[in-house]
C-alpha cells in the first residue's frame, strides 16, 4: 500500500503475519515499556500507535492496528493511518455542515426560481460552499502530506516491533 495514493486521506493496509494474535499483541504491550519514541495503547485486539505529545503538531497521524487471529500460527493485521480522532471529527463536522448548507440553500434557490423570484444570491452562496468544500479537501490533503514522514516512522516502528522487515510476500504499509 502506498502513501502516494492521490485520493485516500486515511490510507489502509492489510497483511498476514506469521504470529499468533496474542503474541503480536503482547509484543506491543512490551514495546510500551521498552521505548519512548511512540505512545502505544491497546484495547482488546486493537493497538493505537501515536507520536508523543511533545513531538505532535496539529496534523500528526496515528496508526490504528487491528490484529485478528487466522489460526494458531497466523494473524491478519489491518492498519489505518489517520489524524487524531478530534481532528478527523472536526473535518467531518465541517464537511457535513457544508453539505447541509448546500442542500438548504439549493432548496431556497429552487423555491425562489419556482416562485419567479431572484435566486442569484443563492447560486453565489452555493458556489462559495463548493469552494469551501474543495478547500477542506485540499486542507486534508495538505495535512496528510505534512504527516507523511511521521507515517513512515509509525510504519517503521510497526515493522521493527513485529519483525516484519524480512517478510517477502506482503505489501509495505508505506
Amino acid at each position: 500500500m502506498s502513501l502516494e495514493n492521490e485520493i485516500l486521506l486515511r490510507p489502509r493496509f492489510k497483511l498476514e503475519i506469521d504470529q499468533n494474535n496474542e503474541n503480536a499483541l503482547e509484543t506491543f504491550e512490551k514495546s510500551k515499556k521498552e521505548q519512548k519514541d511512540f505512545v502505544v495503547s491497546r484495547v482488546d485486539n486493537h493497538v493505537f500507535i501515536r507520536i508523543p505529545k511533545s513531538k505532535q503538531h496539529f496534523w500528526s497521524p496515528q496508526l490504528h492496528l487491528e490484529i485478528e487471529e487466522i489460526d494458531d500460527k497466523k494473524s491478519e493485521l489491518k492498519g489505518l493511518f489517520g489524524p487524531k480522532p478530534s481532528v478527523w471529527t472536526m473535518f467531518m463536522f465541517f464537511h457535513f455542515a457544508v453539505i447541509v448548507l448546500f442542500i438548504v440553500v439549493g432548496a431556497w434557490a429552487y423555491s425562489n426560481w419556482s416562485l419567479k423570484l431572484g435566486y442569484g444570491m443563492q447560486l453565489g452562496i452555493m458556489v462559495a460552499l463548493v469552494a469551501i468544500w474543495v478547500f477542506l479537501y485540499f486542507a486534508g490533503r495538505m495535512g496528510k502530506e505534512k504527516g507523511k514522514e511521521e507515517m513512515k516512522q509509525l510504519c517503521g516502528f510497526l515493522e521493527d516491533t513485529l519483525d516484519l522487515r524480512d517478510v517477502k510476500e506482503r505489501e509495505d504499509c508505506v
